[in-house]
């Protein structure tokens, strides 16, 4: 509805599958498969319990009659009892069974984690389709000299494909890093109010190892293979921050990346993609924003700003639990997701079709090779029996005095200029045989294809049919 507030990452920014992973729908029916699931551990482990219950409950998971939630919810002003009265009323054989020893968090928290699972591994996906194509893109520029830049100050060159793989490095690290937090990320299972699994002491007549038992295999229904050690009534909320954080570091690899294009686009060195019939500026018919890089910017700044809801939820849980993290969480956490899906999604589209304008590139590091060269000058004119000190004050007198007259709009004349110094004996000629920019270059091209050796084995499954936004 219009006239009703709709996130930005729905209407906007987010992939269907992200928005389907994180709606009502996906959230409520994981509640009904846990109760299943839950339902199926008890009967196994001897609890009276039917094939003809459990059957019910398996028939009626996706009939969720939501006016009858909110009807009881508003009467009761619980949302898991809503939904349990409502799953009751679907399957009445297996009304009185369902979330038989458990409290609350035994649906909200697993479902939470099973649905931020399926996400991590979405996002892995998304990962590996930007890396791969930043990989593309390095391997066909690894030779192409570009100005380097330090302190946004002209440096000694580098490579068009070099720059890439440092950007690439970047999101090699994430999925490291993410990997790192899909193996750690465990289950919370069925652990009663407090997570003492007290009820189900009772239920099972004292008998630990049933407990155990219906943990792992309630756990194993969901693709998980382990439970958390010890934890309250919910699952120890630094498995929050964790993900935040990893998401965080996305949105910062993506922010980088980002930036850098900008501020090369500036002189038109690269340019982010740009539709035939797309508009730059209501006013400025010529121009041709990056608005691609600065969307990836803008919301990656909200995405590590969000992160710290997180920390801050983890640190401010009392004891067992308190609720100050629920409202907190249903709205930062999936926001996030949305947040790292539509961020990623853009620079796949943005790294993926980025234009080289290689006559300006190479115009803008020809316009610096006099400077550069200087030292390889340098040398060459002592092996011609010239002084190094004196030949140092002279590059330097002869650089500051060329760099003057840029100042005044005129072109660089460096080299005619410490040819006429007797002193430095070799001509302009001859000091132009060695402005070849790919000469100082390093091991740019080296060091890029190692990179790029390494992580093949890594990307060789990327996918490349990713949604992309269009602009």
């Amino acid at each position: 509805m219009k006239d009703r507030y709709e996130s930005p990452f729905s209407a906007r920014y987010s992939s269907e599958y992200m928005q389907k992973l994180f709606s009502q729908d996906t959230r409520y029916k994981t509640w009904r498969l846990l109760w299943v699931s839950l339902a199926r551990a008890e009967k196994k482990l001897g609890l009276p319990i039917t094939d003809g219950q459990i059957a019910e409950l398996e028939a009626q998971v996706e009939n969720i009659n939501y006016d009858c939630v909110s009807a009881r919810e508003k009467e009761v002003r619980h949302d898991v009892m809503a939904h349990v009265y409502a799953y009751g009323k679907a399957a009445p054989s297996a009304a009185g069974i369902i979330h038989l020893g458990a409290t609350s968090c035994y649906v909200t928290d697993n479902a939470d984690l099973i649905v931020y699972r399926d996400a991590l591994l979405y996002i892995r996906k998304e990962l590996l389709s930007v890396t791969a194509a930043l990989a593309a893109f390095a391997e066909r520029y690894k030779a192409t000299p570009t100005l380097g830049y330090t302190h946004y100050q002209p440096a000694q060159p580098v490579t068009v494909g070099k720059r890439a793989a440092l950007w690439a490095q970047d999101f090699v690290s994430d999925i490291e890093e993410l990997d790192f937090v899909l193996e750690n990320l465990r289950f919370l299972g069925c652990r009663g109010t407090t997570g003492t699994e007290a009820s189900f002491l009772e239920l099972f007549d004292g008998d630990a190892d049933r407990i155990d038992r219906m943990n792992a295999i309630i756990a194993n229904d969901f693709g998980f293979d382990r439970c958390f050690d010890v934890c309250g009534q919910t699952y120890p909320r630094k498995t929050d921050s964790r993900i935040m954080n990893l998401l965080s570091s996305i949105a910062q690899s993506c922010y980088k990346t980002a930036t850098d294009i900008r501020l090369l686009q500036h002189d038109r060195q690269l340019e982010e993609p740009f539709g035939d019939a797309q508009i730059g500026s209501s006013a400025m018919a010529y121009k041709r924003n990056p608005i691609r890089c600065e969307r990836v910017c803008s919301l990656a700044r909200y995405l590590i700003a969000d992160a710290s809801n997180a920390a801050m939820t983890a640190s401010a849980q009392w004891l067992e639990r308190t609720l100050d993290d629920s409202a907190n969480r249903r709205v930062s956490i999936p926001e996030g997701f949305l947040c790292a899906d539509a961020i990623l999604r853009l620079t796949l589209g943005i790294v993926g079709d980025l234009r080289v304008n290689e006559k300006i590139v190479d115009r803008a590091v020809r316009g610096y090779m006099p400077f550069i060269a200087t030292e390889n000058l340098l040398m060459e004119a002592v092996k011609r029996g010239g002084d190094r000190q004196e030949l140092h004050g002279i590059i330097r007198k002869c650089s500051m005095e060329a760099i003057g007259k840029m100042k005044d709009g005129g072109e660089c004349d460096l080299l005619s200029r410490l040819a006429a110094e007797p002193a430095f004996g070799m001509s302009a000629r001859e000091m132009e045989t060695i402005l070849d920019p790919g000469l100082y270059t390093g091991r740019c091209a080296e060091q890029t294809e190692a990179f790029l050796r390494k992580i093949k084995p890594l990307i060789k499954d990327a996918e490349t049919d990713f949604e992309k936004i269009e602009i």
